[in-house]
């Protein structure tokens, strides 16, 4: 099952992500140069930095960080899945990198929504908790991991009844 949201990210509200709902949000791939750069930056292990040395290593070849692959799954995630000028996230939970990604594999990203509750002390708003997946060209999961983010409720939701 695939679902759409509101096209337009302003207009996406709780009420807009049920349970059970699938959202395909795009692809990404990582090409050598930007693996190389990230990781001098923010990873600087051998695997992801240093070509000749990663061919000889436990993979085979350069793979890119975790982090990388999880910062450019999030960039599909903010874009397509959450709604622009958003509430606070409490975090992420479950945060695995299942199989090494290597330059140029084409990734997909979806997120299922898991679980989606009012909040009881800020009515406004609510929990949304999915499960968001990237998977290479060959469907095998390499990242995945469990969002949960704070949303704003639409107001004629929020009217007393009666």
């Amino acid at each position: 099952m695939s679902d759409t949201l509101p096209p337009n990210p302003a207009d996406r509200r709780f009420e807009d992500y049920t349970v059970g709902a699938v959202y395909e949000l795009g692809t990404f791939s990582l090409s050598r140069a930007e693996i190389i750069e990230f990781a001098s930056r923010y990873d600087p292990q051998t695997m992801h930095i240093d070509p000749a040395w990663a061919a000889q290593g436990p993979f085979g070849a350069l793979i890119a960080s975790g982090w990388h692959t999880t910062a450019a799954m999030m960039r599909l995630f903010v874009q397509h899945y959450l709604p622009h000028g958003g509430l606070v996230s409490p975090g992420i939970d479950e945060l695995r990198w299942l199989l090494p990604v290597y330059a140029g594999e084409q990734l997909s990203v979806r997120a299922t929504v898991l679980a989606a509750r009012r909040s009881r002390s800020r009515p406004d708003r609510g929990l949304v908790t999915c499960h968001v997946e990237g998977v290479n060209q060959g469907g095998d999961p390499v990242l995945s991991m469990k969002p949960m983010n704070f949303i704003r409720c639409r107001a004629e939701s929020l009217a007393p009844e009666g």
